[in-house]
């Protein structure tokens, strides 16, 4: 029976076990189909990819494309002279397209070219071609740094060290001397250049805008031609010719929502706004205050309120607003006047050079009155090349005689350019006027004269009090010339003529001119006229630390204007900030005594606490304004005070103060 009962008890626990395997070979099998199943209806993917090996190799051997590839247009189009140019406001463009138009004279023919358009990287292959010359026309910028469209060459010229052994070269920089690193981009490539192994076939060139630049690049272009020729052995083939970049079409017939009014890029890009919003798409800002803050005498001065509200637009204290301005109508008008044409028509100036990356000069189609208006600059003097040019269409001996003399690079044209157009301070339109028998192609002129710059501004704000709206501190420039001609701002007389709700095209620059991170921190800021407007936007950010319980430093502000009662900016605010015990303030009115007070002097009579705040506390000293003289001087007091509290020679003062620029504890936001 026990045996019995064990078989009986073996068999029925066999038969229990046999059960679950089979359950378990059932849902495996059914997996498996069911994946085999899957596999097949899915479409196959792509082989593995090992991306670490990837994006290094595109990092280092991407193969540039035709758009990119400048060598690629030098070989098709059979030039062997490229121009390139980093230019913020027009003027090493307009010298760099002299250069590649001149190259012609001397069996090179040229090409223009933007570094932040082309793979730079192919410098090293431009000796490939027989003869090939590379020029830079380099502004400088700012503190010493790049312009936005040379700055990827710079940081791969600073960070790369590819061999540039064969490439032959020759750079002109263009800065202005009131600035403490003048022409520090072109000393850079040039020497740069040379560092890795390219020859430099002229000695670098240097313009200073605050004398005259057009005169330093004409007394380095001409004497960098025959250096070229002795370097290639080659002969001017004759003498230059006037030759056309652009060619005319007008259009009888072209629907309106095709013809652009005024757009910086994408047409009906004002109309139909779409962020991100830049230099390229600015946006349309309302404005929404807009009210005078000088209380006496005759200049003005405006506070402008500007919303951004859906914009997604963000600034910060000390960032910079870009606005673009429109010339004034009239002089636009007395352009179609002068030259008999109907500024209604609508033209479009096509690049005869096919290669070119710059198809037209501006946006087209537009109408004449489009481009006189929002494209180019009617009222800064024009360059001698300008006057070349606009004397092939005078028919007075006389007056042909006079435009071909200013033109001239002979000591007696020099002088008379200089009296005549700088002193005298004549626009393309005063030109016109004075020159009656000079009638230029109103097309040829649009084509000679720069383009229209935005103007930028320092925002008078801080998002911490105004997240929705943008201030902006603009005095109105307007003065009398020795002719006896009165001449207006373009921006600031047009934002004068602008009404509550107008919207104008703005957009927002990033800047290093910030506050400490911690609110702690002393500062000084030194801000006469409208130089104060940054600080106001540091004060409102410092007055919004206080509110929220946090412990700031000591803000102390240096503010100057002529007279009290005149244009004191902000006074009221001032004065609340100073009650509030977020500002210490020391103003300096230069025109309320016999002898007039400067900021300079106030801080001449506070060393040694200035010391104590920069020196010895570790402060940041912020300077915003003139740059030719208020600037300047203060720098020097700076040293000066240095070197008296650290107790240092001139030396180790003017180390200590290039120190505090290094350390972002001397910054300074300044215009000539």
């Amino acid at each position: 029976m026990e045996a019995a009962a064990r078989v009986e008890a073996d068999a029925g626990e066999s038969a229990a076990i046999f059960g679950a395997i089979d359950l378990v070979l059932l849902v495996v099998t059914v997996g498996i189909a069911g994946w085999l199943l899957m596999k097949k209806l899915r479409p196959t993917p792509p082989p593995s990819i090992n991306y670490d090996v990837q994006v290094v190799s595109s990092m280092y051997q991407s193969t540039p494309s035709s758009e990119t590839s400048f060598v690629q247009k030098l070989r098709t189009s059979g030039r062997s002279l490229v121009v390139f140019y980093g230019s913020q406001t027009g003027t090493a463009e307009e010298f760099a397209s002299r250069l590649a138009k001149e190259g012609g004279r001397f069996s090179l023919k040229g090409m223009l070219a933007d570094p932040e358009e082309c793979s730079m990287e192919e410098l090293s292959q431009l000796k490939d071609i027989p003869n090939s010359l590379a020029l830079f026309c380099l502004a400088t910028y700012g503190e010493g740094d790049p312009t936005d469209n040379a700055q990827e060459f710079f940081e791969w010229l600073q960070n790369g060290d590819a061999d540039l052994s064969g490439l032959n070269y020759a750079v002109f920089g263009l800065g202005n001397k009131t600035y403490e690193h003048y022409n520090e981009m072109g000393k850079f490539v040039d020497k740069r250049l040379e560092d890795l192994g390219a020859t430099r076939v002229f000695e670098l060139g240097m313009g200073d805008d605050d004398a005259n630049i057009e005169d330093d690049f004409i007394t380095w272009k001409d004497r960098l031609w025959p250096a070229v020729c002795e370097f290639f052995g080659i002969e001017a083939s004759g003498e230059e010719e006037s030759m056309r970049q652009y060619k005319l079409t007008e259009h009888a017939d072209i629907a309106p929502e095709k013809v652009y009014k005024g757009e910086v890029a994408r047409l009906n890009s004002l109309v139909t706004q779409r962020p991100p919003f830049d230099s390229k798409n600015p946006f349309m800002a309302p404005i929404l205050e807009k009210r005078e803050l000088y209380t006496g005498g005759d200049r003005s001065c405006l506070h402008i309120e500007l919303g951004i509200t859906d914009s997604k637009i963000r600034y910060d204290a000390g960032d910079h607003v870009a606005v673009y301005p429109e010339n004034d109508k009239a002089l636009v008008e007395r352009i179609g006047q002068l030259l008999e044409v109907d500024l209604d028509t609508v033209i479009t100036l096509t690049n005869v050079d096919s290669d070119s990356s710059k198809k037209t000069p501006f946006p087209c189609p537009c109408s004449y009155r489009t481009a006189l208006s929002f494209y180019v600059d009617i009222t800064s003097n024009p360059r001698t090349h300008v006057l070349k040019e606009i004397s092939e269409f005078t028919s007075d001996p006389e007056e042909k005689a006079k435009l071909k003399q200013m033109a001239s690079t002979t000591a007696e044209g020099k002088q008379e350019y200089q009296e005549w157009v700088i002193k005298e301070n004549r626009s393309i339109v005063h030109i016109l006027e004075d020159l009656k028998s000079c009638k230029p192609p109103l097309d040829y002129l649009l084509e000679l004269l720069p383009r229209l710059q935005c103007r930028y501004y320092s925002i008078s704000s801080s998002p911490k009090a105004h997240a929705e709206r943008i201030h902006v501190t603009a005095a109105i420039v307007q003065y009398k010339t020795p002719t006896g001609r009165t001449v207006n701002g373009v921006a600031t007389s047009w934002l004068g003529r602008l009404s509550l709700n107008d919207k104008i095209p703005i957009f927002v620059r990033r800047s290093a001119f910030r506050l400490p991170t911690r609110p702690q921190t002393p500062v000084v800021m030194i801000g006469p006229g409208t130089g104060i407007a940054p600080f106001r936007g540091f004060l409102q950010e410092r007055a919004f630390c206080l509110e929220q319980g946090k412990l700031i430093g000591e803000t102390i502000l240096y503010f100057g204007c002529r007279k009290r009662d005149e244009d004191f900016l902000y006074q009221e605010e001032l004065t609340e900030f100073v009650n509030k015990g977020v500002l210490k303030l020391h103003t300096a009115f230069s025109r309320e005594k016999e002898h007039k007070v400067y900021v300079t002097h106030l801080m001449e009579q506070h060393k040694e606490d200035l010391w104590r705040i920069l020196g010895k506390e570790n402060g940041h000293l912020y300077v915003c304004g003139d740059a030719r003289n208020m600037a300047r001087d203060v720098h020097n007091l700076v040293v000066d005070l240095v070197a008296e509290g650290g107790g240092m020679n001139k030396d180790a003062a003017n180390a200590y103060v290039k120190k505090m620029e290094a350390q972002k504890r001397y910054s300074a936001d300044v215009w000539s």
